[in-house]
């Protein structure tokens, strides 16, 4: 039986292959129960670059170095200290798709839920996105990490919990709550000290945040190198304004505004952060590890530019067809993100890229990222074609 189950399953993804390699017209992304397709091509655009196309940029370096490219790669990974490159602005961007989402999601449920079945459902969905992150970690790590803020998962966890809480207030009472975050972030940066640790400091190894991520998780950044945040207690909180400004303009999506009035607000929302938090910046340096308030301004101001382009593209100019590659990616990114911890297809492809690319050293990381990044979307590809969407 697990034979003739996987068999089937083989075929199916040889089939969707055969399809796509033969030119055969695959299915145009439409607004499958009211969903924003711009939403689900831009989650497997930022998705894209996690599974593999990083990893693409580093192997055309590999192959040939070029000032393009190594600037590309540059972006695509995180600020050493102060300053914004792409990679930054990934966890922001998921912080603004899931409030983006929020709404939507709330909207369509409440025509058959009563709020303490959808508040049961919020709070289990948390818990689930909480363990995922936990289990991620402990993978990766090899020991049990129970808290993982590090991470990608636990964040949004935190973030949708605290947004659904918010989702029936009036939009007046979310923008307020996100200011104070905001507030309570200048606040904490600039007022309160520590051992070594003078108020105000923006120094890499003397600094609020990472002085109570030792004193409470015993860990923390790395300093000089380009990790992400080391699990912080304070930065947790610090984006969660991000998803407030997703809820807020999901909430004008909702709206029976026209599209322009739409597009206005997305694109204003996100020019007005930019101008601030690069206004703020020569007092608070926009510095990811520490989430200050102009990273979380900066940042979600250029996932908003980015969400709007998408949004103008897909769903107001109607610009679907090529927006399958991300959308096949996007429709099951809890899956694919957490494939590879399960799944470690580098090891197999290796053997197989390494004697394609023979004595030429050089071109098998391009082989590698590439077979790796195929293996992957056609199994995507073969999940969206049979309607398989995993959901937590």
């Amino acid at each position: 039986m697990a034979t003739d189950l996987s068999s089937g399953v083989v075929e199916k993804l040889k089939t969707a292959a055969v399809g796509v390699l033969a030119g055969k017209a695959p299915p145009t992304p439409s607004s499958r129960e009211g969903r924003l397709v711009s939403l689900d091509t831009f989650r497997g655009f930022i998705m894209f670059w996690i599974i593999g196309g990083r990893a693409l940029v580093a192997g055309l370096l590999a192959l040939k170095p070029n000032v393009l490219s190594n600037a590309l790669l540059m972006q695509l990974g995180h600020s050493v200290w102060a300053g914004l490159h792409f990679w930054d602005c990934i966890w922001p961007s998921f912080m603004l798709m899931v409030g983006v989402s929020i709404p939507l999601s709330y909207a369509k449920r409440s025509r058959t839920q009563t709020y303490p079945q959808m508040l049961r459902h919020a709070v289990m969905r948390f818990a689930i996105l909480f363990l995922l992150g936990s289990l991620r970690g402990s993978i990766d790590d090899g020991a049990p990490e129970w808290i993982e803020l590090s991470g990608v998962l636990q964040p949004i966890a935190i973030a949708y919990l605290v947004g659904f809480l918010l989702v029936r207030k009036p939009q007046w009472i979310q923008a307020a709550a996100g200011g104070a975050i905001l507030a309570a972030n200048v606040l904490i940066m600039a007022v309160f000290s520590a051992p070594g640790v003078p108020a105000g400091s923006y120094q890499e190894t003397a600094n609020i945040v990472r002085y109570v991520d030792l004193l409470t998780l015993g860990k923390t950044y790395l300093p000089g190198n380009t990790g992400g945040v080391g699990g912080s207690v304070l930065c947790i909180w610090f984006p969660i304004p991000t998803t407030i400004l997703g809820m807020l303009i999901g909430g004008w999506l909702l709206s029976a505004r026209s599209k322009a009035s739409k597009m206005r607000v997305i694109a204003g929302a996100g020019l007005l952060c930019l101008a601030v938090g690069y206004a703020l910046s020569p007092v608070v340096p926009v510095i990811f590890k520490l989430v200050t308030v102009s990273f979380v301004l900066v940042s979600a101001g250029w996932a908003c530019l980015m969400f709007f382009l998408f949004y103008w593209a897909v769903d107001v100019r109607g610009y679907r067809q090529w927006t399958l590659p991300f959308v096949v990616i996007g429709s099951n990114a809890i899956f694919i993100y957490m494939f590879p911890s399960f799944v470690s297809l580098h090891p197999v492809v290796s053997i197989f890229t390494r004697a394609r690319a023979g004595t030429s050293g050089h071109l098998e990381p391009l082989l590698d990222a590439l077979v790796v990044l195929a293996i992957q979307w056609l199994l995507l590809f073969w999940m969206y074609r049979n309607k398989i969407f995993i959901k937590t």
